[in-house]
């Protein structure tokens, strides 16, 4: 089971990662975010943040329909998202291991060439 603490160590731990300042958390490399807390809309109410979920970068249309249909526990997403390379985790639904590797993909698909 990760949680937000999960997601800062590991996104530190990546080069030219740098968090912005936020009421969850935010992680950029070359100024593109590749992970951060769900920022949760409820009609008539204000935004909640949701630092039990994270927004991941996942490239392409593809890779999210494939992340939602294999495993609609894990991730989900909303409206608001339908025309954005970005999914939904549920971090008490994967262990240490996977979230690194989830998170490193993400900062992968956004670092720029020079990082590499």
């Amino acid at each position: 089971m990760a949680d937000a603490d999960d997601v800062r160590r590991v996104a530190l731990a990546l080069p030219g990662v740098e968090e912005i300042t936020s009421d969850g958390f935010d992680f950029r490399v070359g100024g593109h975010g590749f992970v951060w807390s769900y920022p949760e809309r409820q009609p008539g109410q204000p935004r909640v943040i949701r630092t039990d979920i994270a927004v991941l970068f996942v490239g392409d249309e593809a890779e999210k329909q494939a992340l939602l249909l294999g495993e609609p526990g894990v991730f989900f997403t909303t409206p608001g998202y339908d025309d954005r390379p970005l999914v939904m985790l549920r971090l008490a639904e994967v262990d240490g291991g996977r979230l690194e590797e989830l998170v490193t993909d993400a900062w992968r698909m956004r670092a720029p060439d020079v990082l590499d």
